[in-house]
């Protein structure tokens, strides 16, 4: 059996292929990236590595010939792109035979009003039209996009946020990936969906249990959501991305990501990594 997932160089890619490489033989395993060149330490481990670039459909169709099953972890991008891009990848699954899709989708996607959930509401419905056997990985938020913060905090900056008392369920990239892996080599997964969350906690408990690991005192300064632009115009985000950085906030502090779940576990066979240790994990790779 040939299983593939694709964007095996990104963040959360690499960390599949590693938990993917401790659950099958490397010669099981099919990546499908978009810049192969990119991808030779994957080949001296013995993985196959194809091309696949999701804005060019003929190179999905050749990447996932002869695969069995099927791991698409979503793009980045604006949510029309990323729609098409999906739509292309579901569409190269379906024309070669594929027998079984993972999806790494966002909270609640089929309802939510999140200003990420679009893309992944129309995946999730192209997937299941498909007719192929499906499981959504409903990944809630990864506690790595918190870096920035972190590293303002331990530079002695405040929590700066507009998300009010909206609830994240903050995890590990390497839980998720860990899920994602055991989703695709496992069985009696078909034609469900998981909704992975760690504990739900608001900015204020976050930073609680960050400075529990930093062993000092984070102040979390709640502003505006004007005031939260200008200060992330003020540290360098680019312009054009501040209104995504700002509907973040805003998806949070309306509580889109407040999706309480124990399938983390279900799937992983133990508890999603404990927050504080969670924490300290990144903050050590950042010291």
């Amino acid at each position: 059996m040939k299983l593939l997932t694709t964007g095996a160089t990104g963040k959360l890619g690499s960390k599949v292929v590693e938990a993917l490489l401790e659950l099958i033989p490397a010669r099981d395993l099919v990546v499908s990236v978009r810049n192969p060149e990119k991808a030779d330490d994957l080949r001296e481990k013995g993985v196959e590595v194809r091309r696949g670039d999701f804005d060019y459909p003929e190179t999905l169709a050749e990447a996932f010939t002869g695969i069995d099953r099927l791991l698409i972890i979503s793009t980045d991008g604006d949510n029309e792109t990323r729609i098409q891009q999906h739509k292309n990848a579901v569409e190269a699954a379906k024309n070669q035979g594929v027998k079984f899709i993972a999806y790494t989708s966002i909270a609640n996607a089929s309802e939510s009003s999140n200003l990420m959930a679009p893309p992944h509401k129309a995946t999730e419905a192209a997937i299941i039209a498909t007719g192929i056997p499906y499981a959504f990985l409903r990944n809630n938020w990864y506690l790595e996009n918190e870096i920035s913060s972190i590293q303002g905090v331990m530079a002695g900056a405040d929590w700066v946020t507009s998300a009010g008392d909206g609830k994240v369920g903050w995890a590990l990239q390497k839980d998720y990936a860990e899920a994602a892996a055991r989703v695709l080599t496992g069985e009696g997964h078909a034609f469900r969906v998981y909704e992975l969350s760690g504990p739900l906690l608001t900015q204020e408990a976050f930073a609680t249990h960050l400075g529990h690991v930093l062993n000092k005192d984070v102040t979390v300064n709640q502003v505006s959501d004007e005031t939260y632009a200008e200060i992330m115009r003020n540290v360098g985000v680019p312009e054009a991305a501040l209104p995504i950085v700002v509907g973040i906030q805003q998806s949070i502090r309306a509580g889109t990501l407040a999706v309480e779940s124990n399938d983390f576990e279900k799937v992983l066979g133990r508890p999603v990594t404990p927050t504080e240790e969670a924490i300290r994990h990144v903050v050590a790779q950042l010291s």
